[in-house]
């Protein structure tokens, strides 16, 4: 479960950037007449083609998303694993009630394991006429009572276990992000004490078209449910919320009103707001055009086509892999074929947290078990330090791979069984040399000396305390790696 530690996840208490989020849509219409006609333009000029740009910033990935949800015209569709209610959360929420209020059709669909959003505030957002809301495979937290909970557990562990790990966001049928950030402060980097080094991709174009698809796959799938049914149930298994007009206008005004506060303002808020003009026209100027590769799965997992498709992009490997993920607990199938691919002779290195940055001890366990055999088979594996920023911790959540400098993923796939067999997946295949060595370079850059330590010669478990590497130990002697 990608779970931080009940201190990791508190609401950010530095609002910052989120006066921006909400202020977009005046600061770019103030400058300029035809709002998203560049990429109208850029998409005519390239048929058939697709655009990327990566998102390895996150005040970048913010202003891109926050652009996008303000031009829209018609449409926007988003699909996240988390959901989170802090200040990030909140007026992404904003953003979208807006859209929907100048009349863009909003669909959202996230997750049911980690979404904490208030009952009656999601059902005032999807009682507008212009937004839904569904939530997939709920069994466990928006409208399930402890004893359903706890039925499902006893009765359907693995239906339960079965998550929707996604992250899109799709805009008018042409402009997309996907990649590792879900809807929460540290993603972004604006959380006072844990932040996530992560990245995305912004792509255009062609590639925008399977994108579209997989998400009306979703949305239609009936592991997706809209929100008012898990509202309105009878009995002991279901909760019954209900909200009147008085309460959807009181909700609609608290977000505006969140949003619009004065206190919400700092320097870097009008910083944000300044860049906002020229920024998102900027990243759409440098984009590269090209062949870009959709790959997701179905809903329910079903078949693995993400891990299929990763699989062959290993395979056609001749010379090097680099791999940046921030989980690393392989299976016996992965385990081969980075067996089979070392033994060719092509070179793999490996970034990915230690244990004094990860945000999961249960799954760092499953890696500790495996560290000394992946060493032994000719892989180079770099653990990331958790004082790379100079306030808070720093851990590795960005989902990437390089194959000869030619071609890269960026997605939402980590390198362990439970992205492989268990959760659905998405991410593109960015086959350009100008992109994949930019983005091999900032791997290679996380994994320098001031930023990871070695993990063959630096032994990076003695940077944190005994009662620490106590807990994980324990989780090492636990039969969980197939949940991993």
């Amino acid at each position: 479960m990608r779970q931080l530690d009940s201190g990791q996840r508190t609401a950010d208490s530095r609002p910052t950037v989120g006066f921006a989020v909400c202020c977009l849509l005046s600061a770019v219409l103030a400058h300029a007449q035809t709002p998203m006609t560049f990429i109208h333009d850029q998409i005519a000029a390239h048929p058939g083609q697709s655009g990327a740009y990566v998102l390895d910033k996150g005040d970048e990935a913010l202003i891109a998303r926050a652009w996008l949800g303000d031009h829209a015209q018609k449409t926007i569709d988003v699909q996240y694993f988390i959901w989170s209610t802090d200040n990030i959360g909140i007026l992404a929420a904003e953003a979208l009630l807006r859209a929907g209020e100048r009349g863009v059709r909003v669909r959202i669909l996230v997750d049911d394991l980690l979404i904490k959003a208030p009952a009656k505030s999601m059902l005032a957002l999807a009682k507008h006429p212009n937004i839904d809301i569904r939530i997939y495979n709920p069994k466990v937290s928006v409208g399930v009572p402890l004893q359903a909970r706890l039925l499902n557990v006893a009765t359907d562990f693995h239906g339960i276990n079965q998550r929707m790990h996604d992250k899109m966001l799709v805009v008018d049928g042409m402009v997309a992000i996907t990649g590792g950030r879900n809807m929460a402060a540290e993603y972004y980097d604006y959380h006072h004490d844990y932040n996530f080094r992560d990245r995305d991709a912004l792509v255009v174009g062609e590639v925008v078209k399977p994108m579209q698809a997989s998400f009306d796959r979703f949305w239609a799938s009936p592991l997706s449910v809209p929100v008012e049914e898990l509202y309105n149930g009878i009995g002991i298994l279901q909760e019954n919320v209900q909200v009147n007009d008085a309460d959807i206008q009181k909700a609609y005004r608290d977000l505006h009103d969140y949003a619009k506060a004065a206190s919400n303002f700092t320097p870097e808020v009008h910083a944000a707001i300044d860049a906002a003009p020229t920024a998102f026209p900027r990243l759409s100027r440098e984009m590269m055009w090209g062949d870009v590769e959709f790959v997701s799965d179905v809903p329910g997992k079903e078949g693995g086509m993400t891990t299929a498709a990763l699989k062959r992009l290993v395979e056609s490997a001749r010379e090097r892999i680099v791999i940046q993920t921030p989980y690393l607990v392989m299976s016996d199938r992965a385990l081969e074929l980075f067996r089979r691919t070392t033994a060719r002779g092509v070179g793999i290195r490996i970034s990915t947290n230690s244990l004094a940055s990860t945000d999961n001890l249960q799954v760092f366990s499953g890696y500790r078990n495996q560290r000394s055999a992946l060493l032994k088979m000719g892989l180079q594996i770099y653990e990331y330090r958790p004082d790379v920023r100079k306030t808070g911790v720093s851990g590795l959540h960005a989902k990437s791979m390089v194959v000869d400098s030619k071609s890269v993923f960026i997605g939402t796939f980590n390198l362990d069984p439970r992205s492989e067999n268990i959760n659905t997946e998405v991410g593109v295949i960015i086959h350009d040399e100008t992109v994949a060595r930019e983005v091999e370079t900032a791997i290679e850059t996380d994994m320098k000396p001031d930023r990871s330590w070695n993990a063959a010669t630096d032994h990076p478990d003695s940077h944190v305390a005994f009662a620490k590497r106590s807990k994980v130990r324990m989780w090492q002697f636990m039969p969980i790696r197939p949940l991993l």
